[in-house]
């Protein structure tokens, strides 16, 4: 009753647009790889494979593929409600240890052949290490389809749904969506007519601007607030569109964004402001491509915690997510849902990745969106880089899937210990999986929060000059930085009150002057050195054009408070901190172009026991 009910529900919804007028011109050109066509014939059971180039599995040199995983409690969650009714006190939740009893681990076996013909559940060596579709291993991609559309986008609104195709990661997926959406444009060869554009926050992840600028695309920074990219107003979405000089170049057709834990500023898009923002890129007809890899990373105590810290009024607790359909998890139910959730006309390009939810190492992630868009991706595909590889796929899909029930005889031969201990995560243990990392996570934002307020002002005592006033003290309160707490993601975003400096726009010993990108250049490299021993991301590199690298970029820092140990992570908070306080004493400007000059060279101290909370590498 309930499958009819959901047939008929999903027919009365709009079938999604046609988007091709927006696809690039190899794009259209690309048709399907004869080659992969061919493998729909290698699946027949009995078949006798004399077309195919594929080596024999069984001179594979490997029998099993064996590991310990972590059980999928192993991590205690946080509350998806914080002080909401039967939940204990924040704090104490907050105090708790990031590990939990349990640190029983599984022994996964994958084995060389599992006795079953149905692809869809042989999880073996043979298959996963042999050439393989390009949209993913047949039995992973059905669970990864079904989490996504069940459990991650329930709330699709246009017919059918979306389709998923695996990536390479979501750097493999952004490259993709370039490919399929944008043109190569050459500065003296193209129109200027014919120049693409793509829309982004004015701070967003460096690393797409290597990937966008080399194709000629014109970066357009939109203005954003502590919410994430703004939808109306001065220098806005619409205001940038609406406003849009063609000889400037193609009105953007391309939106890249992270709207989940936004990398670097940790902001987090209410379902208002998708609705907003969606509703600009629908008039405009904009490919929204929505990169979240921190979409389980959203930190409901943040602004709980963030008001008990500066004894403001406590917030009014709000649900983030107020659409009707739900997953039937609490933890996903609880999480900000993406733009497909308002997606009617099949424009959303969603980039997830296993990155952040298994090891950067896997490179393994998964584009969603409408099937037409993913079978163009899949063309991109079959012609580069075909499937991730087979190792990840297929310890991923033993891991949370466990052994299909037509393969268990393969595990026959396995000790008691073995067939004891491992069943899968299955799809309830990988939503706890996910709602652990979560909680790890959000307790050390919290603890990194606590001691940067703590030593946000720097106060300074001077003794009075009049006789009269000499029983006072005269105390002086300067603020060094502030923050939001981190509504998501793994990074908190620091802004620098360098006009605070006593060295702010002083004079230099060669005629110049003292600038705010010189004061944040010379206080990341003090704080390498020792006692300090910390490196940070300074937000010049996020800055989404060279105009604002230089009217604003400077005031920020990018803290990353995932990388550390746990055990470092309250002491190089800390060790931040007093670094700071420390060089806001600094009044000889000799000092400061000292460290300017270190900037410049090659040459450094010795860093032994330097700790990363910039963590630049693939984040």
């Amino acid at each position: 009753m309930q499958a009819t009910y959901d047939n008929i529900a999903d027919r009365a919804k709009p079938l999604p647009k046609d988007m091709s007028h927006h696809f690039s011109e190899v794009t259209k050109a690309r048709v399907p790889s004869k080659t992969k066509e061919f493998y729909k014939y290698f699946q027949i059971p009995g078949i006798g494979q004399l077309a195919g180039g594929l080596p024999n599995a069984h001179l594979f040199p490997f029998d099993t593929l064996e590991a310990q995983t972590a059980p999928p409690n192993r991590w205690t969650p946080s509350p998806n409600h914080p002080g909401g009714e039967g939940d204990a006190t924040l704090s104490s939740k907050m105090a708790a240890t990031s590990i939990s009893g349990s640190t029983t681990t599984s022994h996964v076996v994958v084995p060389h052949d599992a006795p079953t013909s149905d692809l869809m559940k042989k999880i073996d060596l043979a298959s996963a290490l042999q050439y393989g579709q390009a949209d993913g291993y047949p039995p992973l991609r059905p669970f990864i389809r079904q989490f996504a559309r069940d459990c991650l986008h329930p709330n699709v609104p246009y017919r059918g749904g979306p389709e998923v195709i695996f990536t390479v990661g979501s750097t493999d997926g952004m490259s993709k969506a370039l490919e399929v959406f944008t043109n190569i444009w050459v500065e003296g060869k193209n129109d200027i007519r014919e120049r693409p554009g793509m829309v982004t926050e004015i701070f967003i992840y460096s690393n797409v601007l290597s990937q966008a600028q080399p194709r000629g695309v014109q970066v357009v920074p939109i203005e954003m607030d502590e919410e994430g990219m703004a939808p109306f107003g001065p220098g806005s979405l619409e205001d940038v569109l609406a406003n849009w000089d063609d000889s400037k170049g193609k009105r953007p057709h391309f939106m890249y964004t992270v709207t989940m834990g936004h990398n670097p500023t940790s902001g987090v898009l209410s379902l208002q402001r998708r609705k907003d923002i969606y509703s600009v890129c629908s008039k405009y007809d904009v490919i929204i491509v929505e990169d979240d890899p921190y979409w389980y990373l959203q930190f409901p105590s943040a602004e709980v915690e963030e008001a008990k810290a500066r004894n403001l009024p406590i917030p009014e607790p709000k649900p983030a997510n107020t659409l009707e359909k739900k997953s039937g998890y609490p933890f996903l139910d609880s999480l900000v849902p993406s733009f497909l959730a308002v997606d009617v006309d099949g424009r959303v390009v969603r980039l997830d990745t296993f990155s952040k939810t298994v090891a950067p190492g896997c490179r393994m992630g998964w584009v969603t969106a409408s099937p037409e868009i993913c079978e163009r991706i899949l063309r991109v595909s079959e012609s580069g880089t075909q499937q991730p590889s087979g190792f990840a796929q297929v310890v991923i899909a033993e891991t949370i899937m466990g052994p299909q029930s037509e393969a268990s005889a393969a595990f026959a031969s396995r000790s008691a210990r073995d067939k004891a201990t491992f069943a899968g995560w299955k799809m309830d243990g990988w939503v706890r999986w996910l709602a652990g990392l979560r909680g790890v996570y959000e307790r050390r934002m919290v603890r990194m929060c606590k001691i940067l307020e703590e030593n946000a002002y720097q106060l300074k005592q001077s003794t009075p000059t009049r006789d009269a006033d000499s029983e006072w003290g005269v105390i002086t309160k300067t603020q060094l930085y502030d923050f939001q707490w981190p509504r998501g993601g793994m990074f908190l975003w620091l802004h620098m009150r360098f006009e605070t400096h006593p060295l702010w726009k002083a004079p230099g010993s060669q005629g110049n002057v003292i600038t705010g990108t010189a004061l944040s250049t010379a206080l990341m490299i003090f704080l390498t050195r020792k006692p300090y021993l910390v490196l940070v991301s300074p937000g010049l590199m996020f800055s989404a054009t060279p105009q604002i690298r230089e009217e604003r970029g400077w005031a920020y820092y990018r803290i990353c408070f995932a990388a550390e140990s746990e055990e470092n992570i309250d002491s190089c908070s800390l060790r931040f901190a007093e670094g700071v306080q420390r060089f806001w004493r600094v009044k000889n400007v000799r000092e400061i172009e000292s460290l300017l000059d270190e900037a410049s060279t090659e040459q450094t101290e010795d860093l032994t026991g330097l700790v990363n909370l910039g963590s630049w590498m693939g984040c």
